[in-house]
């Protein structure tokens, strides 16, 4: 059942929305060649219980952490590590924050020191994709439209499109209907209407789009070992637009 959020609601979720981009902001700068995932771990959820909030993702089906941390080939669901990054290295950081019992789920993948043209590219156009799609949130439309825009873009410019992971509803809980291919066709799909509250997170691949699980069970991975970015907001379907609920000023 698709559950439609009241205007209150949109702007308790956007309360949680701005704390979270505040997080990936200060990332911006915490993360360099040396630090660790575990230590972007602790240092997230030290941010959120300094300013009243949680990390929904903690104990959810059993995670044990605040934040997902996926490094180069690991498409999502990497676990925070000791291992330090490295010069080079592209690392996703995806969490969901629990503000005063509302939500908001934001990833975002950050360039460990300076990457390399390849990884600059990838992560252009994969944030790029996931604005592609966001213009097509809006009331009318369907859920096809927003995974043709963000499908048709990515592999017109070379890349793939991961299906296995989808964006979703969200409200009480982390994931509500409808789930969000980002693939397929135009025009297909449940309509989008007002009030509705999704996530877009498009994962893309350089190589091939298939996924493998690692032995954790959580962290997925590319096939062929190829670089995977992913850009994610939290988005209200209202009559004026798409509303990013976790937007980050001068992205």
């Amino acid at each position: 059942m698709i559950k439609r959020k009241s205007q209150r609601e949109i702007e308790k979720m956007h309360e949680a929305g701005k704390l979270l981009a505040s997080v990936h902001k200060q990332l911006r700068t915490f993360i360099k060649p040396g630090v660790t995932t575990m230590e972007i771990e602790n240092f997230v959820e030290k941010y959120l219980a300094e300013r009243g909030a949680t990390g929904e993702q903690k104990g959810y089906q059993g995670y044990e952490f605040t934040t997902c941390a996926s490094i180069n080939d690991e498409i999502c669901h990497g676990f925070p590590r000791t291992e330090k990054l490295e010069e080079g290295d592209i690392v996703t950081i995806d969490m969901v924050v629990n503000l005063n019992g509302f939500l908001a789920d934001s990833a975002w993948t950050h360039a460990v020191g300076e990457v390399s043209e390849e990884a600059k590219k990838l992560m252009d156009v994969t944030k790029t994709s996931l604005y592609k799609g966001i213009e097509q949130a809006v009331p009318g439309n369907r859920i096809g439209d927003i995974g043709h825009a963000i499908q048709s873009y990515a592999e017109g410019e070379g890349y793939s499109v991961v299906r296995d992971f989808t964006g979703h509803g969200i409200g009480d809980s982390i994931h509500e209907d409808p789930y969000i291919p980002h693939f397929g066709a135009a025009g297909k799909g449940a309509r989008l209407k007002e009030g509705m509250v999704i996530t877009i997170e498009p994962m893309i691949n350089i190589g091939a789009w298939g996924s493998q699980m690692d032995e954790n069970n959580w962290t997925a991975r590319t096939v062929d070992g190829s670089l995977s970015a992913q850009y994610e907001h939290t988005v209200a379907i209202t009559k004026e637009g798409p509303f990013i609920l976790t937007e980050q000023d001068g992205e």
